[in-house]
């Protein structure tokens, strides 16, 4: 410990003399670079040092700098004396010598009896003419200056208010964690991330289902590796790829597939890295990134979540100057026009709002081929399943078909999370693998929220309860297009589910029929009527049933052409608010007149679901009631023993 005091010493005394050597040289060599005889100091090349001793020379000076302006403030704090008392002392001839600045006045009093040396003092005048005559007539050695000691003036005026300013800049941004580097002090480096050769490269086979997006981003890795062969054709390779789909199907997955698969470097960076504080820094980064791209092609440009500076540039003009946004997708557009193709450079962006990019991101020459990444169908999903439980361990009543089949209309990035998830609850439940019962207990939890263990149902609420997905059951197996019931639970999940029935599909499908769409009514309004047969009253426990089946109801007669009466025209103009979703906003286009012709055929429609399912309920009562009986006792009902309990 000792030993490391003295280096440090050490280190500071020797520091302390290589600054003093330079404010003494500062002079000269000022005048030697004004003159070109030497050359300025490249700080580029100069010797490396340990970061720790640089942090203690710039404290120790940073210290001592602050110590000595400290302490002549003081001294001249100390010694400073009212003009009036000087021109008493000076007319008693007790003043022995003066300096006359610009600012001020200093000088010694003559020392009284006893005393060696006399006292220094300041003072700040009254400037008048005849000063000089004043102490030329009590003879008062006194000699005139034009400025300030230069040096002096240098230090305190200059390097310590800078380098406080710098000290403290440096230390907020250290503390905000801006990134190391040249361009560091203002953040406004380059922030694309190169891929490095030392992690695992991702291929095709690590992407599960897309089989059409492989095959084409496939293509273009075959022109990033020998783009001759379509030049013989005459033909040139796209300049850029957009990824288009909804969030987690794999759009980010595919991109860093096609660097893997390439093997070429892979710059990585989100839109929103894009924009910063200062105006133009969006702007400088593009051409950063393109012009790094070129120095290290061919590579792939991978600009992630491109709805974030490439959104259309239509609408009402903002004031207040230029946007930020704008300069940086101008400049996005210059350098994607700018660039030629043979250099091997491939633009690949990803977006799940394709409708809010601007036309000029769009048109041919810049993202020349737009790929849609969907969702998984069947096949696709026990593809992606297979991917994400080949390190688990897995139980042998493990059927990942039947898992595939409960998730439709789930991505990637959801059954990845439903396998993470039964792995945790397979440790919960003190299980040496994983088992069907734990990916069962997961996609319920994904689906339909985690178990509410502290909302416990008084035996009345749960009767209800169980009679109510009783008769969504019932009416579901017996309607003639109705889906398999998988499972029946009464355990309450989510904010407000007391319960849910779950259908399994046979099938993947794709279109419905009139009388699919009715028999789902039927379906929806079992459970109210199941209530109403055996309680003579319905509950709150209905409610997004009826949503639903209002909502099915409302499609076949305004936009399905489903309605007799109201025939095949689309009433209402609806407007797709987000790409691949179902989130949509309606324009009314109709009169008052076929506005109630609309809610009678809606309202026929729901009370032909009622009759129906009420038909089936009074018809199987026996079988309602047993089924509602079993869920009381057991809370949940699978496939068999559902099948068991109804036969054939």
């Amino acid at each position: 410990m000792e030993k490391r005091e003295n280096d440090i010493v050490k280190l500071v005394i020797a520091s302390l003399s290589q600054f003093i050597d330079f404010l003494k040289n500062l002079p000269g060599r000022a005048m030697n670079l004004l003159s070109g005889k030497e050359r300025p100091v490249d700080l580029n090349k100069a010797p490396d040092m340990d970061p720790k001793q640089k942090r203690i020379i710039i404290f120790t000076l940073g210290f001592i700098l602050l110590l000595l302006a400290f302490n002549n403030l003081q001294e001249i704090r100390q010694s400073e004396i009212p003009f009036s008392q000087f021109m008493t002392l000076m007319q008693e001839g007790k003043i022995d010598k003066v300096v006359v600045s610009e600012h001020y006045l200093s000088g010694v009093i003559k020392p009284e009896a006893g005393e060696s040396a006399g006292k220094p003092f300041t003072t700040v005048p009254l400037w008048h003419s005849d000063l000089a005559e004043m102490l030329a007539k009590n003879k008062v050695d006194f000699v005139v200056r034009s400025g300030d000691n230069w040096l002096s003036n240098l230090i305190f005026n200059w390097i310590i208010p800078i380098f406080i300013f710098v000290f403290i800049w440096s230390w907020l941004l250290r503390r905000s964690g801006a990134a190391a580097g040249p361009q560091a002090f203002l953040n406004i480096g380059n922030k694309a991330r190169i891929q490095q050769d030392t992690q695992p490269k991702i291929t095709f086979k690590d992407v599960a289902g897309a089989d059409s997006a492989k095959q084409e981003l496939g293509e273009s890795i075959d022109f990033l590796k020998n783009p001759e062969k379509i030049q013989k054709l005459g033909g040139r390779m796209p300049k850029g790829v957009l990824l288009v789909g909804p969030p987690g199907t794999g759009k980010t997955l595919l991109a860093r597939a096609v660097s893997g698969e390439a093997q070429v470097p892979f710059f990585n960076i989100s839109g929103s890295e894009f924009i910063e504080l200062f105006v133009g820094v969006g702007a400088a980064r593009v051409r950063d990134l393109f012009e790094q791209a070129r120095n290290k092609a061919p590579c792939i440009i991978f600009i992630d979540e491109l709805d974030a500076i490439g959104r259309s540039r239509g609408g009402p003009v903002v004031m207040g100057g230029h946007d930020e946004r704008e300069q940086t997708l101008n400049q996005l557009l210059t350098e994607m026009d700018g660039f030629d193709t043979s250099v091997g450079v491939v633009v690949m962006a990803a977006s799940n709002r394709p409708e809010v990019l601007d036309k000029a991101l769009l048109r041919a020459g810049r993202f020349d081929r737009q790929i849609i990444v969907d969702k998984p169908d069947l096949q696709d999903r026990i593809e992606i399943l297979k991917l994400h439980t080949q390190r688990m361990i897995l139980a042998k009543n493990i059927d990942l078909a039947v898992i595939a089949r409960r998730t439709p209309g789930l991505v990637g990035a959801d059954l990845a999370n439903i396998a993470n998830e039964a792995a945790i609850l397979a440790i919960r439940n003190g299980h040496t693998q994983v088992e069907m019962q734990d990916f069962e207990a997961a996609i319920d939890r994904i689906l339909a929220g985690p178990e509410k263990k502290s909302r416990v149902l008084n035996p009345e609420e749960k009767r209800r309860v169980a009679f109510h997905e009783a008769g969504h059951a019932l009416v579901a197996e017996t309607v003639p297009t109705g889906q398999p019931v998988h499972k029946i639970s009464i355990i309450p999940r989510g904010v407000a589910g007391l319960g849910h029935t779950l259908q399994l599909p046979v099938e993947e499908k794709f279109l419905a029929t009139e009388d699919e769409l009715k028999d789902q009514i039927a379906i929806l309004m079992g459970g109210r009527m199941a209530e109403e047969t055996v309680f003579g009253t319905v509950s709150t426990g209905a409610q997004n049933d009826l949503e639903k089946a209002t909502e099915i109801a409302r499609s076949m007669v305004c936009s399905l052409g489903m309605s007799k009466k109201l025939g095949p025209p689309v009433y209402g103009r609806r407007q797709h608010l987000q790409f691949l979703e179902t989130e949509v906003s309606e324009y009314r286009n109709y009169s008052d007149i076929t506005a109630s012709l609309i809610d009678a055929e809606i309202k026929m429609l729901i009370e032909e679901g009622e009759s129906r399912a009420r038909e089936i309920l009074t018809t199987k009562r026996t079988l309602l009631d047993k089924l509602a009986n079993l869920l009381q006792e057991k809370e949940v009902v699978n496939r068999e023993e559902v099948v068991a309990l109804m036969g054939k």
